[in-house]
């Protein structure tokens, strides 16, 4: 009997090192960092704009053109929409008929549109660069939590302007959409560098 009590004084004392010795060496934790869903994106390929427009491109074949449906909305404005992404370019085009005056107007809208995004973004890059097929084009690179991240303008200077913007018509995060950014960073390139005016 004096046996059993011992013992069992003995598995008492055991069972409570133990459980000491469990709560003071646990692993020490570390949050994992946050994360966000896998973005599968296609490999990229190009369909011809085949709207009739005084311009044509190359867009993405997995994107559809939308009339552009705003109240301001010109003829030759459309939105080249991916609803894969929830986000599209929107093209607004201008005739300058040999007019020093509406180009400059148009040059001041388009700084005057990308600066109102300076209060959200952390950075405004912009970059004036000569595209393949010879025509020189603005890219304003928007970085921060701005709901366009990239826009651009090209002109002749004496008969066509176009300009184009992305949007993202969702609630999510810039940095979790930076893999789509980057995609459609390279669409938008694309479309400019297949830019043709027809007349």
């Amino acid at each position: 009997m004096r046996l059993m009590k011992q013992a069992a004084k003995l598995l008492s004392v055991i069972v409570s090192v133990a459980a000491l010795y469990s709560c003071t060496e646990q692993e020490e934790y570390t949050p994992k960092p946050k994360g966000y869903n896998r973005i599968d994106l296609p490999k990229a390929e190009y369909v011809k704009l085949t709207e009739d427009h005084p311009y044509t491109f190359e867009i993405s074949k997995f994107s559809e053109v939308l009339k552009d449906t705003s109240p301001l909305a010109e003829p030759h404005w459309i939105d080249v929409y991916y609803p894969e992404y929830k986000c599209n370019v929107q093209i607004t085009y201008k005739p300058l008929h040999n007019n020093k005056q509406t180009l400059n107007e148009l040059f001041s809208d388009a700084h005057r549109l990308k600066g109102g995004h300076q209060k959200k973004a952390t950075s405004i890059d912009e970059l004036v660069t000569k595209t393949d097929n010879g025509k020189y084009v603005t890219y304003f690179e928007l970085e921060g939590e701005v709901p366009s991240q990239f826009q651009f303008y090209v002109t002749d200077s004496t008969k066509h302007f176009l300009r184009g913007a992305l949007y993202f018509r969702t609630a999510t995060k810039n940095d979790s959409l930076s893999p789509v950014i980057e995609y459609m960073k390279n669409d938008i390139v694309h479309m400019m560098n297949t830019l043709e005016w027809k007349n």
